[in-house]
């Protein structure tokens, strides 16, 4: 899936935040030529923009709030990467998420980049409530525009941290769809298009595709600072896994070049980095896990 690409001959970095290999990894999965449908802020912006700049120059880049082919001025504030100035620089159309989606259902948009709260074996998500809906529990920011974009878009990426609450054999409430319950012609029944749905999910740990027929999360590639029984260990159900464990791809870490543009154009406050406090840094021939507070240092945690 991750396939060869530039970053194999690039010199590497020997320590990064958790969520700074996330976005290199999900930067490395996008394709250039093609429409991407992105949500506001985070990893899933980060990633887009990151994959322009080094690797797909010629991604249309359309943001969630329906901006259109923006050359954003970088880094954004923090607070402001949608309906902004800075983040709508020189846009081909400033429009909104109605008349984008419009234009995805009909099949102008490739992908769509999200992240989620809560994913199930069948890549639906929540990012409404947690608990047991209506009755108990509490409401989280809700879909905003992702309800739409897991809706039309052709394929549809997922990020989100890898722990076990994040993995949920059923999620809480269905805020945006994937295959819903897996059986075949489920997306047609609802009124989807049967050949669109989750094409990955991206995690600080690991990369996932979902299998043709049965439309359940498979395990296909994971970070090289952790073992396969630790991934496991923090899902709240066990994927699909190939016939032969060998098959399982180990990532590469990020660059220098990635990390260097990453934190100087786009994350320079260290706000998206900071929130997942977990760095890995190399000691001698092993990747080590540390905890850090920011940018500043840390002591290992595990291997």
């Amino acid at each position: 899936m991750i396939g060869k690409g530039p970053w194999r001959e690039m010199p590497k970095a020997s320590s990064f935040a958790e969520r700074e290999f996330q976005v290199c990894i999900a930067a490395r999965l996008v394709e250039d030529g093609k429409a991407y449908w992105v949500a506001g802020g985070g990893g899933p912006m980060y990633s887009v923009l990151l994959a322009k700049r080094l690797y797909t120059p010629d991604v249309v880049y359309v943001a969630e709030d329906g901006v259109v082919g923006a050359e954003p001025i970088l880094p954004f504030d923090p607070v402001m990467t949608l309906a902004a100035a800075r983040p709508s620089y020189r846009a081909l159309m400033w429009t909104n998420m109605n008349a984008i989606g419009d234009q995805s259902a009909v099949g102008y948009l490739d992908y769509g980049v999200l992240n989620a709260l809560q994913i199930d074996p069948y890549g639906n998500i929540n990012s409404t409530w947690l608990g047991a809906y209506p009755s108990e529990g509490r409401r989280v920011n809700g879909p905003g525009g992702a309800d739409t974009i897991a809706a039309v878009c052709r394929r549809l990426v997922l990020m989100t941290d890898h722990q076990r609450r994040k993995f949920a054999p059923k999620v809480d409430f269905i805020s945006s769809p994937g295959y819903l319950d897996g059986t075949p012609g489920a997306r047609r029944r609802a009124g989807l298009a049967a050949d669109a749905g989750p094409y990955a999910v991206v995690t600080n740990w690991a990369v996932f595709d979902f299998e043709p027929a049965s439309h359940h999360l498979r395990l296909r590639a994971i970070a090289p600072f952790v073992t396969l029984d630790q991934v496991l260990a923090e899902m709240g159900f066990k994927p699909r896994l190939p016939e032969s464990l060998d098959a399982i791809e180990v990532l590469d870490p990020p660059t220098e070049e990635e990390l260097h543009i990453f934190r100087t154009e786009m994350d320079a406050q260290g706000q998206f980095t900071d929130a997942a406090p977990r760095w890995v840094t190399r000691e001698k021939d092993r990747w080590v896990m540390v905890e850090k507070e920011g940018r500043s240092g840390g002591t290992p945690a595990f291997i």
